[in-house]
């Protein structure tokens, strides 16, 4: 019989209470007669069926309660748990103004949110970071880590603790390592290239693998390089292209070991600012609009140079954060989250090889949201439509880049966010991973089970989800990763998605 779960929350004290005992129990090696390291060895070979879940969900629900109802109807072996985050994509209830799921507290959790790390930093492991106090404060004393672990173990279920690279401006010590814009202002993000924010993730990687009895890390950075940033070449960003970074004193430093000429690069990034302001006023230049995009990046190539300087320094923090945890233990896994422009931008798909990437993590999580994809598809054609492609008809540019990026049959622009992406480009794209990667390292796409969109746009039923997933795992996926978070789900959809995941492995 399939576990109900309840709408109310459950009293913090019995939800610890609860805990405590499996807590207990795995701490001093007694569960299954196995220690610790041995109860959470990773198994390469392993099928994933895995979901993202955050502290409130456990909360709110009960620790047991969540992890049967994982289990039972999305056949969820694996646990992608929130650790480390201040963004609201993974972490706390549902975002403001999208309705609540069927399940959990139906109350926002908006003025009471506030994210960081969800279990307990040791500060031994952040000597050397200006990044010391990051204890999230939303749920007490509560460390999510020790409380989901043992009742997880008891189930056979592995899991990883997902960090993400989304900060607030009040974190003590943020000002200090963020970004420089073009104009000389701090930005939002922090700096790849400040040696506090590299030690601050490899100091967290290494923490949460020797503090706790886990199976690995999945790591989430969504940053874009100053170019796209400039071009709002995503689709769910505003164009800003004076507000590009990091011009700070790391990156100049950076630039002049890669003998890249800072100066250049500013002055490449000004002309590149007044391009794009004058084409969002549809000052057609002579030549139109897509030639003189390429002459400024001809005669400034320090354009291009400085956003390669940003895709190394992510990809160099990628690369230390596998090495940490593999300094821990070999046998832990590492995967990074592959953002989901990388599946409708082909200028962002050529900055990003699967095969270079395969060489740093055990896996990757290829983001193929198909239901909002439509949406943020159609906002990716309108923002470059607005700009480098302002000649093209947008509806032309649609079926030019899907020609681009081999996407078959999907809809018109002005249908698209309605319609969302098919099944078959969930398909396709996981085959275009699982042929990138050459088998050195595994394909776990993200499924979209209720990621929000707007009113009018497509949301996930059902039918989509087991559509979706079946599509993943037929294409030769080493399993899915239902995302964004728990707390946006539907249960319907959950169980569909274990309904596939059951019928692909019955063959």
């Amino acid at each position: 019989m399939e576990t109900q779960a309840p709408a109310t929350p459950i009293r913090r004290r019995e939800f610890i209470k609860d805990s405590a005992g499996l807590a207990a129990l795995v701490a001093t090696g007694a569960l299954a007669g196995l220690s610790p390291v041995a109860a959470a060895e990773p198994s390469a070979k392993r099928q994933t069926i895995g979901i993202q879940v955050g502290a409130v969900s456990f909360v709110d629900e009960g620790t047991d309660r969540v992890l049967d109802l994982l289990h039972e109807r999305g056949a969820v072996d694996t646990i992608y748990l929130t650790t480390f985050t201040y963004g609201r994509g993974l972490a706390g209830r549902q975002i403001p103004g999208q309705p609540f799921p069927d399940h959990g507290a139906q109350t926002s959790d908006e003025k009471t949110f506030h994210g960081g790390n969800y279990a307990t930093p040791h500060p031994e492991f952040y000597r050397d970071t200006v990044l010391k106090q990051t204890r999230a404060p939303d749920h007490g004393d509560l460390d999510i880590a020790t409380t989901v672990l043992p009742a997880a173990r008891k189930r056979g279920m592995r899991v990883f603790c997902s960090i993400e690279d989304a900060f607030r401006s009040d974190v003590p010590g943020v000002k200090d390592v963020s970004e420089v814009d073009l104009q000389g202002r701090r930005g939002g993000g922090l700096c790849l290239c400040h040696p506090d924010v590299r030690a601050f993730w490899t100091g967290l990687a290494t923490d949460l693998c020797k503090s706790y009895d886990i199976d690995g890390i999945l790591f989430f950075n969504e940053r874009n390089g100053p170019l796209l940033n400039a071009l709002g070449a995503s689709h769910a960003q505003s164009i800003a292209s004076s507000r590009v970074t990091c011009f700070c004193e790391h990156h100049q430093r950076a630039a002049k070991e890669r003998g890249i000429d800072f100066e250049r690069a500013r002055q490449g990034y000004q002309k590149l600012d007044q391009f794009i302001q004058a084409a969002l006023k549809g000052q057609r230049p002579s030549d139109g609009y897509f030639v003189e995009f390429w002459r400024l990046l001809v005669e400034w190539p320090e354009i291009l140079a400085w956003d390669r300087l940003f895709d190394a320094t992510k990809h160099q923090v990628l690369a230390e954060v596998n090495a940490a945890v593999k300094r821990v233990r070999p046998g832990l896994q590492v995967g990074f989250h592959i953002e989901h422009v990388n599946s409708f931008n082909p200028i962002f798909r050529a900055t990003r090889s699967y095969a270079d990437l395969a060489t740093k993590a055990d896996f990757l999580k290829v983001v193929v949201y198909n239901n909002c994809g439509g949406e943020r598809y159609a906002n990716f054609i309108r923002n470059v439509g607005s700009t480098i492609f302002r000649d093209v008809p947008k509806e032309e540019l649609l079926r030019f880049n899907n020609h681009l990026l081999n996407y078959g049959d999907e809809a018109k622009l002005d249908e698209l966010a309605g319609a969302g992406l098919s099944a078959d480009y969930v398909l396709r794209e996981t085959r275009r991973a699982l042929a990138g990667v050459q088998g050195k390292c595994q394909v776990l796409p993200g499924i979209d089970i209720g990621i929000p969109t707007g009113k009018n746009s497509r949301h996930a039923s059902p039918e989509d989800t087991y559509a979706a997933v079946t599509a993943a795992l037929k294409a030769g996926a080493q399993g899915v990763i239902l995302s964004r978070k728990y707390s946006e789900m539907r249960l319907g959809n959950l169980a569909e998605a274990g309904r596939a995941a059951r019928d692909v492995a019955k063959g």
